[in-house]
């Protein structure tokens, strides 16, 4: 198997994205969740290696954390070839792109994260390569300027996007495989967990690993996010295993509940009920009194409180549902004069 080259468009290494790399699996077999995306790879796959053919540009669309990246990186370990690796933020000119593109090998991948950020310009640009495998440079200017055609080997340029629906059509159509990520059970992520556990030589009890993955939000990411700060916690407190009582003990003083709100999210909340008696009322209101970006709100904490269904948007705003009440052990109040009052809390 050809190592693995990865180029870094990008100098965005973070603390967190190097844990991920870390306790990312390197096989497609290694991968948890997902079935029915793994058998379409699987299929894919097999027809590249006996057609001898690259594989068909790809984009992987859902929420943060969900494996676009894991499956991005699995792809070319299972064909032995290599990938570089940007973002769209990164991509400001074509100019940006070309060393990505003429540096390509044949059958290699090109992964772009955020892809949906990529300026239309650089969108442009990139076509003739996807569709051609070749690039259009524009030599000298006005009625002297030529265009210069260069050949491209075949590669695979594989897009991430958390917001599919701001992709232009025609780039999107580019595209011969799109899929979809969706959310993880608790059984999955309680799999992923223990199986990272091992990677990082902790012991863990089969009912703490559920109870991280219990407290996850669907997410892979914040599985491992979680089981880094569960194994730090018993390294300094505990004996270095994880059992029930210590993974407890430590999502309890990172103030994460049972249900995986986290302080920030149940601010969220008790301020759209306290301060706006439920709603409704505007993003704006409300990340002006919680001394927030609204888009802080918008993209990183309503999310998992609407699929909770813990708050709900409407024409007029943001809303708290009689479920949020509950979590937050608050008397409930409907228009219609009935009341309920309970607890979600341990």
């Amino acid at each position: 198997m050809a190592r693995q080259a990865i180029v870094q468009g990008d100098a965005a290494g973070d603390d967190e994205k190097r844990r991920d790399a870390a306790l990312r699996p390197r096989l497609l077999r290694e991968v948890i969740g997902q079935a029915s995306v793994k058998q379409r790879l699987e299929i894919l796959l097999k027809a590249a290696k006996k057609l001898r053919e690259p594989l068909s540009h790809m984009i992987f669309d859902g929420p943060p954390g969900l494996g676009k990246t894991t499956f991005a990186t699995v792809l070319p370990n299972e064909l032995g070839t290599t990938i570089q690796m940007t973002s769209g933020p990164a991509l400001t000119n074509p100019k940006d792109l070309l060393p990505f593109l003429t540096n390509a090998a044949e059958g290699s991948i090109l992964f772009i994260d955020e892809i949906h950020r990529m300026p239309r310009v650089v969108e442009e640009f990139i076509y003739p390569a996807m569709e051609d495998f070749r690039i259009d440079i524009v030599l000298g200017e006005g009625i002297n300027a030529r265009t210069l055609s260069m050949p491209l080997k075949r590669f695979t340029l594989i897009g991430a996007t958390t917001r599919s629906g701001m992709l232009s059509g025609p780039m999107r159509d580019r595209f011969k495989i799109h899929e979809h990520l969706d959310y993880y059970t608790v059984e999955e992520l309680a799999q992923i967990v223990t199986i990272n556990a091992a990677k990082l030589k902790t012991p863990i009890a089969a009912d703490a690993a559920q109870e991280i993955a219990q407290r996850s939000r669907g997410t892979p990411r914040i599985a491992n996010s979680r089981l880094w700060w569960t194994r730090s916690y018993s390294a300094s407190e505990h004996d270095g295993t994880i059992d029930l009582t210590t993974a407890r003990a430590a999502l309890t003083m990172a103030e994460v509940d049972l249900q995986g709100l986290d302080k920030q999210d149940r601010r969220y909340l008790d301020t759209l009920i306290s301060v706006f008696e439920g709603g409704p009322t505007g993003v704006e209101a409300l990340a002006a009194t919680m001394n927030l970006a609204s888009d802080t709100l918008s993209d990183e904490i309503e999310p998992y409180l609407l699929r909770e269904q813990m708050i709900v948007r409407t024409p007029r705003g943001r809303m708290a549902t009689q479920k949020a009440y509950l979590h937050l052990g608050k008397p409930y109040q409907p228009k219609d004069g009935e009341s309920g009052q309970g607890s979600l809390f341990e």
